[in-house]
């Protein structure tokens, strides 16, 4: 109705010059008068109500801007991960906890960490070695939980790969400065191979990283769920699994400085008992109950969905410090 009285308000306004040379002959009637004032002050009230209607859409923007603000934004990832944050948003939990919690999606954890990083949110999903050098680079983090993240090295079966020696000259996907550049160098050293040797290439989508795998263009990268089952179900080989090595580098954290008043409190705590209650729902119903959510959120297909393996999903519970300690040696290599 808007956008009508919008166009009818511009056809007026197109009309008027015409009208007022039609308007010469019959200025002395009264009739040609009263018509005359009848379209001045229609011509004016258009104009009042586009002023009104660009002044009703910057109120509304502003106050979106201000909810955003006040709301807890966390970033996502397209990784399983995540999926307790997203049980909690489809399910309502985080309104029925009375916590305005937003969910702010990234296909790739360089732009997650870097919204993180800029302020733009308050916490996000990352792994121990990207948000420990985000500390020593001067962000200050607080940790709200490790995850169930874990990483496979997974090669490209075209490429006839089945042995970490046999990566001597082949290109590996990571992301820089990750757990997954991590990994790629612990599987190098564990054969003795020259690290020069093995060509690290830099894909921080792990859609795309999955794709490049689906159409021969990498030859071996590091995935997590559900990326990796879909790798697997296309008889892609493992070569190595970070749950092998007993690392735990997935985590939840939040910026220091965006919980520090009551506010920001209460909301970490609402989120809290979400975050536990969605994980309990999990454990209770299993993971394909939640399919829909997960290929939503992660792009998976079906068939991937119904592959997954059994997932614990724990509640909210702090890193270990074995953990952070192997990501901050790694780092200082």
């Amino acid at each position: 109705m808007e956008d009508g009285g919008i166009v009818f308000c511009s056809l007026i306004r197109n009309f008027a010059p015409l009208y007022e040379k039609r308007m010469v002959k019959l200025k002395r009637t009264k009739i040609g008068t009263v018509v005359l004032v009848a379209l001045v002050l229609l011509m004016a009230s258009c104009g009042e109500s586009e002023v009104q209607k660009r002044k009703i859409s910057k109120e509304r923007r502003e106050q979106l801007r201000r909810e955003d603000s006040l709301a807890l934004k966390i970033g996502t990832l397209p990784t399983l991960d995540c999926l307790p944050l997203y049980v909690a948003k489809e399910t309502g939990l985080y309104q029925k906890l009375g916590v305005d919690v937003r969910l702010k999606p990234y296909s790739s954890q360089i732009d997650c960490d870097a919204a993180l990083v800029a302020g733009k949110i308050e916490g996000n999903v990352s792994d121990l070695v990207r948000t420990e050098r985000m500390k020593k680079r001067g962000t200050a983090l607080q940790y709200f939980t490790a995850t169930n993240a874990y990483w496979q090295l997974v090669s490209n079966r075209k490429a006839r790969i089945n042995a970490l020696k046999q990566l001597e000259e082949k290109m590996v996907a990571m992301a820089r400065f990750s757990v997954t550049d991590m990994l790629a160098d612990m599987a190098v050293d564990s054969v003795k191979l020259k690290s020069e040797t093995v060509f690290r290439v830099q894909i921080n989508d792990p859609n795309v990283r999955l794709l490049m795998l689906h159409n021969n263009e990498m030859d071996a990268m590091l995935l997590s769920e559900p990326q990796a089952t879909t790798a697997r179900l296309y008889k892609n080989p493992v070569l190595m699994d970070s749950r092998k090595n007993d690392l735990w580098m997935g985590v939840v954290a939040f910026r220091q400085k965006a919980l520090a008043d009551k506010r920001r409190a209460d909301q970490l705590k609402a989120f809290t008992k979400a975050y536990d209650m969605a994980c309990d729902s999990i454990r209770i119903h299993g993971l394909q109950h939640y399919k829909k959510i997960i290929m939503q959120y992660t792009k998976a297909d079906e068939r991937t969905v119904d592959s997954l393996p059994k997932l614990e999903f724990k509640h909210v519970s702090a890193p270990r410090q074995k953990d952070i300690d192997k990501a901050n040696r790694w780092l200082s290599k």
